[in-house]
């Protein structure tokens, strides 16, 4: 994960807005500790809060396109991005190494039309300096967080969290999923259709039956088809210049990823598999109570995958005295997601007894993907912030 902060409309830049800017990203720099950056243009501020993932080198944000006019602060991964390169080759020079520096290509071929051509999950903010427009959009399910703001002098606010708003602009809400804000139309619009959004298109719904076939047949073909775009959605995830590990519970979901994530890892996904991967052997972690059956099962998993295994103990009030910097970081009451989220504030300081760089990732979106996350930055102790994994 990474951190964005945008202001929009700046009838006048002023040291004073800077300083905002900044105390803006200070809010959330806990998403991204590796590079802290800022520009400052004619009628926009854009600040990032970087954790490297892809090209820890030079991928440092905002990103510029080559003449300088177009400026992009961006979290997010984008899985075809090897793809976007080969088809601009010739057509744009890309300063980066950065899976993200596609959009700003993609942009200045596409303009809003660039959506559709991502894979991935992503929250942005666009300035064009050459037209002074702006352009916001985020991911087709929000995998990524954004949040939108306003005051009363015409100022546009977006951040990643909503601690970084709050108290900079009047009113604020949530970035809705699928949906771009462009400079142009002044409001959200929606990018993101598909025809199964209509219960009437998937109402009759049934196993492909081809003919000369019988159902059973099409029912295998249909369940080879979902095994195959699993392992396809968990094989583009591991995209990653430095090293990654996997969240394992012991329940179906995470193991399912945790399995599929271990049959890939010998390789570098960067190269298509050509290449051994720099890290070959993929490491898992289980966060939990001391004799719970859970660490028991992800036990059982991990030793069938071959992984190496790592588990974290906390205590009932350690759990308890977590929840006041749990709700804080993922700014949720939501019972479901403080329940989860709370092991994960007990990981980070654990974790590196056994190595330097790590996240932690498997136990997520099943519904439409599986996922992965990184680090490159040795965890350290906080005790009055610790915090839990967030997108």
């Amino acid at each position: 994960m990474c951190g964005i902060v945008g202001i929009f409309n700046v009838k006048q830049q002023t040291p004073e807005l800077r300083q905002k800017a900044l105390r803006m990203a200070q809010k959330i720099r806990h998403r991204g500790p590796d590079w802290s950056g800022i520009y400052v243009g004619k009628t926009a501020i854009l600040a990032h809060e970087r954790l490297s993932i892809v090209d820890p080198e030079s991928g440092r944000q905002p990103l510029f396109s080559p003449d300088g006019k177009q400026v992009l602060a961006v979290n997010g991964e984008i899985y075809n991005h090897r793809a976007l390169r080969q088809r601009y080759a010739g057509q744009y020079a890309f300063q980066t190494g950065s899976d993200c520096e596609v959009i700003l290509a993609l942009y200045r071929d596409k303009g809003l039309e660039l959506f559709e051509e991502l894979s991935g999950i992503f929250a942005f903010a666009l300035y064009d300096e050459e037209r002074d427009q702006y352009l916001i959009g985020r991911d087709p399910i929000g995998v990524i967080p954004l949040y939108i703001g306003y005051d009363d002098d015409g100022k546009v606010y977006v951040a990643s969290e909503l601690k970084a708003l709050e108290g900079q602009c009047d009113r604020y809400e949530p970035f809705l999923p699928g949906h771009y804000f462009w400079s142009g139309e002044g409001k959200q619009h929606r990018w993101y259709h598909r025809d199964w959004e209509a219960y009437d298109a998937v109402a009759d719904n049934a196993p492909r039956v081809l003919p000369g076939e019988t159902a059973g047949e099409g029912y295998a073909e249909s369940v080879a088809l979902l095994r195959q775009s699993l392992s396809d959605a968990v094989k583009r995830q591991l995209m990653s210049d430095v090293p990654y590990g996997v969240l394992l519970s012991g329940g179906l979901d995470s193991s399912i990823v945790s399995a599929v994530a271990a049959k890939y890892a010998g390789k570098r996904i960067e190269t298509e598999g050509a290449e051994t991967a720099w890290w070959p052997r993929l490491h898992s972690f289980a966060v939990g109570l001391k004799g719970a059956p859970d660490l028991g099962k992800a036990r059982l998993v991990a030793q069938h995958i071959g992984t190496v295994h790592h588990e974290i103990n906390y205590t009932v009030q350690e759990g308890i005295d977590a929840l006041r910097d749990v709700i804080y970081f993922i700014e949720t009451y939501d019972v479901t997601t403080v329940r989860a989220s709370t092991p994960m504030t007990f990981w980070p300081a654990s974790s590196s007894r056994w190595a330097s760089r790590w996240c932690c990732p498997a136990k997520a979106q099943t519904k439409s993907s599986a996922a992965t996350s990184t680090s490159t930055r040795r965890p350290r102790r906080r005790p009055s912030t610790r915090r839990p994994c967030a997108n």
